[in-house]
């Protein structure tokens, strides 16, 4: 059966705007009409095994029942309500949940529809504290080479300027300062001189931990963190994390950072927040950043609010996902996927076209020196039978964590097989 014999399908595809997609020489996209665990149902009939969870969202799989009865629930009684002098118990509950999770002072919630947006409120929000404090001048970012935060104007500021999808647009974009990690002693020590010259035009140090996801799955120990707190502290700047594609169990814990002994100001998430079925994020703020806006003056108020803000059902399906971690061994199947990831990807490392091939939690990368073709190698994954989205030069796997052990083997012999046959 051809894929567009379908009429929605037929119809639709002559006025849909695909994303990151040249739309006059891009494939068709594959119409899909189910999708159930790590399977994704197409028209054609074929099913494909999902590798990377709809942009890393689907970490539970796709229709787990408990995140399906918890949205359909809540539909019933409240799909939403204006969060602006509104408030309802799932969103309540949700807050109170994720600062139980991140420990120490991270307690105050922000709610958003995406992770660009939660970014974006972060970086407001830092700006702010130091407005609010009188300080009039540090309207900065420093951020970091291979970086990438989202695909807002503010967020694309602070993404990397030259490896990233956002070069055109550097004639408007706000200049802040991305710099490269600082991987060692001698790094830290040339940023720590930096830092002492610039601290004053700055707001805060913005980073990915661990992996930096979009910008190319480029990974990091947890010393690079350490490092930035430090720094931090010494200058007085305000640390935020970037956690939305890294939390909720994808590097083997359930937050990045807690891999590095140290904890952030501000911690941005999103993705898998609600298990891959709604859109929702949160920017969740420590309490010396929320007192910075307690004051007389409304005008020191966060004057930030999403139309569909703490959506009710949204919020539902957070509250679902975490239930999900609590109840089932989630980070013990990060673990397993890991030790089947290693052994079934590092032997790629020896085909004369792969640079690379790094592994961390449920994130597998395979680095090639070069793509000629990243919509003919798609079509390749497809025809065997894997949904695998290479961008840049890598093609990744980040499956959900209830993958089955034969549907993870199959993937991986998909991925090796297709990149095995030749340079993509």
């Amino acid at each position: 059966m051809d894929a567009y014999s379908s009429d929605w399908a037929a119809q639709g595809q002559r006025h849909i705007w695909l994303p990151y997609t040249q739309m006059q020489t891009a494939t068709p996209p594959l119409p899909v009409v189910r999708t159930a665990g790590s399977r994704i149902e197409l028209a054609d009939g074929r099913t494909l095994i999902d590798g990377v969870a709809s942009w890393w969202t689907a970490c539970h799989g796709y229709n787990h029942p408990h995140i399906a009865d918890a949205v359909r629930c809540q539909l019933d009684t409240m799909p939403h309500v204006m969060f602006g002098g509104l408030v309802h118990e799932p969103a309540l509950r949700l807050a109170s949940r994720l600062a139980t999770m991140l420990g120490g002072d991270l307690e105050r919630v922000f709610y958003t529809d995406s992770g660009s947006v939660a970014v974006e409120v972060a970086m407001k929000m830092a700006v702010q504290y130091w407005l609010n404090q009188g300080e009039h001048g540090r309207t900065r970012f420093l951020a970091f080479r291979g970086g990438y935060h989202g695909d807002t104007l503010g967020t694309m500021a602070v993404c990397d300027p030259e490896e990233g999808m956002h070069a055109r647009f550097a004639g408007m974009l706000i200049g802040h300062d991305i710099v490269a990690l600082p991987g060692d002693d001698e790094a830290e020590a040339a940023l720590d001189d930096y830092l002492a010259r610039h601290v004053h035009e700055l707001a805060g140090i913005l980073v990915e931990p661990l992996v930096q996801g979009a910008g190319g799955m480029l990974m990091h120990d947890s010393s690079v963190l350490q490092r930035l707190r430090r720094l931090a502290d010494r200058h007085g700047l305000l640390l935020i994390f970037d956690e939305i594609f890294t939390g909720f169990g994808r590097t083997g814990t359930m937050f990045a950072f807690q891999q590095a002994g140290v904890r952030p100001d501000i911690v941005t998430l999103s993705k898998a927040l609600t298990g891959g079925t709604l859109p929702l994020a949160a920017t969740v703020a420590s309490r010396r950043i929320f007192e910075g806006f307690l004051s007389d003056d409304p005008g020191h108020a966060l004057m930030h609010g999403p139309t569909f803000m703490g959506n009710a059902l949204a919020c539902a399906a957070a509250n679902a996902s975490l239930d999900l971690f609590e109840q089932e061994p989630r980070l013990a199947q990060v673990a397993a996927i890991e030790g089947v990831l290693r052994a079934r990807l590092m032997p790629l490392a020896a085909l004369p076209w792969v640079a690379d091939v790094r592994v961390l939690g449920a994130i597998g990368v395979v680095e090639l020196r070069q793509v000629d073709d990243r919509e003919a190698l798609k079509r390749r994954f497809a025809d065997a039978g894997v949904w695998i989205r290479p961008f840049g030069r890598i093609a990744y796997v980040t499956p959900a964590f209830t993958i089955a052990p034969d549907e993870l083997a199959f993937l991986l012999d998909a991925m090796g097989t297709v990149l095995a046959a030749g340079q993509p």
